[in-house]
């Protein structure tokens, strides 16, 4: 396999060009990178889906105004709040360009497109360091103080947070968000909300709807296990998803993204039935990690965990290993600001998998062993 594929770009290669360098290995890969759903859809909607396989890929969508009209009637929304998109990250490059004029401040580590995407056009990214020794989490009033100090016009906020899975209260979210309603902008990117257990209703989504300032992100592909369609969505006020709906191409939805929209209502339950499942997957992982010394599991409330390796463990070498001996996909993370290579998030999957996970790492530490022992045995012979 050729692992130059990791150093091309600040995100990892795509499932495809990994199967590709693999060969038939790369079909047993177990995805422990991307931050998918396992259990939806069903295996029931995909038969539904493969069933208009033919009538889905030969006709035009609907325009995006009626897909997105359908997902607000599902969410409860007034149609005039809602914008999609074909992905959450076509969002953030249009944010960008009609938003982001001079300035702004985002948390690090998190999600790279938040602060790629403003540098790639000339902003200024006002760097907020999440610290190690507070593990990660995020402090609202020391955020609110630095975007003063720096005087940044838009200010983003990933809730839960990506790599660490941090989550803050709602209710800090609403006081986060009024206490800067002077900005230009403020972004509250929810793509991973629906996996949070300890609150009932975490979503802001509704609140920035009466706000002036406020656009809260939204990300379908991670939600529903289906990154492949690329589709997204934002929630403000009409003005504001008015102007971002009339930047976007009136086509800008495939008819796969139209089909799934319509399936949701019908599915609900069987989408309730996945969360719960993650969420009872995330405590099993969680726990089954936590059984290894050499690691250090931080507490998450999104579809993956972030994990620090032991001192002296390199993650590259490890994502190598992983990948090469047990087809084991993981996201180190050495190439996310504010982290290094000792760090890497492991989404949440199925007890099979997360076995083929534990072997894997149990391995790669009995390889390091053999290795680290070997120099003094052959120097010994030699003597």
């Amino acid at each position: 396999m050729d692992t130059g594929l990791f150093q091309r770009a600040a995100h990892s290669p795509s499932y495809f060009e990994l199967i590709r360098g693999m060969g038939d290995g790369g079909r047993q890969i177990a995805d422990f990178c991307i931050p998918c759903n396992p259990y939806f859809p069903t295996p029931a909607m995909f038969g539904e889906l493969a069933k208009n396989l033919e009538m889905v890929l030969k006709f035009y969508p609907s325009d995006s105004a009626t897909i997105a009209g359908r997902l607000a009637r599902i969410l409860g929304l007034n149609p005039s709040t809602v914008a999609m998109s074909n992905g959450s990250t076509e969002l953030i490059t249009w944010m960008d360009h009609l938003w982001f004029t001079d300035s702004v401040a985002v948390p690090i580590p998190t999600f790279g497109r938040w602060t790629d995407q403003p540098l790639e056009t000339g902003k200024r990214v006002d760097m907020y360091p999440l610290l190690e020794s507070s593990d990660f989490n995020l402090n609202i009033d020391d955020y609110i103080k630095f975007i003063r100090k720096r005087r940044s016009r838009v200010a983003v906020l990933c809730n839960p947070n990506n790599p660490d899975g941090g989550y803050l209260p709602r209710r800090e979210i609403v006081r986060f968000m009024d206490e800067l309603s002077d900005l230009d902008l403020v972004v509250i990117d929810e793509s991973f909300i629906d996996f949070v257990e300890v609150e009932r209703n975490p979503s802001v989504a509704s609140d920035a709807t009466i706000r002036p300032n406020v656009v809260v992100l939204k990300s379908l592909g991670k939600n529903f296990g289906l990154h492949g369609i690329r589709f997204g969505y934002l929630v403000a006020n009409p003005a504001l998803a008015g102007k971002m709906a009339r930047a976007l191409p009136k086509w800008n939805l495939n008819s796969l993204a139209e089909t799934v929209v319509f399936m949701l209502e019908e599915h609900a339950g069987d989408y309730a039935e996945s969360l719960r499942l993650l969420a009872r997957d995330r405590y099993q992982m969680g726990m089954e990690l936590a059984r290894n010394s050499d690691l250090t599991v931080y507490s998450s409330q999104a579809n993956f965990l972030l994990v620090k390796l032991a001192h002296g463990t390199d993650g590259m070498a490890l994502r190598d290993y992983l990948l090469q001996r047990h087809q084991v996909f993981i996201r180190e993370c050495g190439n996310k600001l504010g982290m290094d290579s000792r760090f890497v998030r492991l989404v949440v999957r199925p007890d099979k998998d997360v076995e083929r996970l534990v072997e894997g790492l149990r391995g790669f530490a009995k390889t390091r062993w053999e290795n680290d022992n070997a120099a003094p045995a052959l120097v010994h012979s030699v003597s």
